[in-house]
């Protein structure tokens, strides 16, 4: 049986590597997958080449945001259009191999998750070595996380993320930028769901490369896990009162 999968992409000036990814996603011949992009205002020519994909048929969708939104802001866009029982979040550069979709979605194909994370802290998958304090960055957001939601994740902020589509259809997602990862994972952990976490590999960039997230959306993340934790745990109990 063939399993059809919507492939969620937000791209924002990734000149250099949209085409490549889009390649690597159409090399899965197990899945029937949907493309869809959806470019943020790019200024470096990645719009015009989308345009060219969708043209081509390379792309199902495309989506032409009016100005610079973020990440949140285009994933919503791109929920909204996916058709299939199954979404799976896909940044635009190479850190992340579109060969893992296989580990990453068998445990939904297999009814014992509703949504799973990947991880680039855990299996047997290569890693590229790069910065200690982005990597201690990310534990302590994860770990903060974990701490308000009770859940035992090892890589919150991973760009892999996968959905049984009704799971996140239905949720309200309000951030539009980098706190996407931590108002999720906080809006998942409320609902009665089975999550599972897999290893990926990843090949991380460095900001030479084109990397983009900074210690300001380290603080913003912080920001987020409080909101969608704390905040919003009291203004429940509030109206429950």
């Amino acid at each position: 049986m063939i399993i059809n999968v919507s492939v969620i992409i937000p791209c924002f000036n990734e000149l250099n590597t949209i085409s490549k990814i889009v390649e690597l996603i159409k090399k899965n011949d197990k899945f029937r997958i949907e493309i869809i992009a959806v470019d943020d205002f790019s200024t470096d020519g990645s719009r015009e080449i989308l345009k060219d994909l969708y043209n081509n048929e390379k792309i199902d969708h495309l989506i032409l945001n009016d100005k610079n939104f973020g990440k949140g802001y285009s994933l919503r866009q791109g929920i909204k259009k996916a058709t299939n029982d199954i979404i799976l979040i896909q940044d635009a550069d190479l850190e992340y191999e579109p060969s893992d979709y296989e580990k990453l979605i068998k445990p939904i194909i297999h009814n014992n998750a509703d949504v799973v994370y990947g991880s680039r802290f855990i299996g047997s998958g290569e890693k590229r070595v790069l910065y200690f304090w982005h990597t201690v960055g990310n534990k302590i957001l994860t770990i903060m996380s974990n701490i308000f939601t009770n859940l035992n994740l090892t890589d919150m902020e991973c760009c892999y993320k996968v959905f049984k589509s009704e799971v996140i259809k239905n949720l309200k997602l309000e951030e539009d930028r980098f706190g996407f990862e931590p108002e999720i994972t906080a809006k998942i952990s409320k609902k009665d769901l089975k999550i599972y976490e897999v290893g990926i590999r990843y090949n991380g960039r460095k900001y030479s490369d084109g990397k983009k997230i900074t210690w300001k959306d380290g603080f913003s993340a912080i920001r987020c896990i409080v909101k969608y934790n704390l905040i919003e745990y009291f203004n429940e109990n509030k109206k429950v009162i």
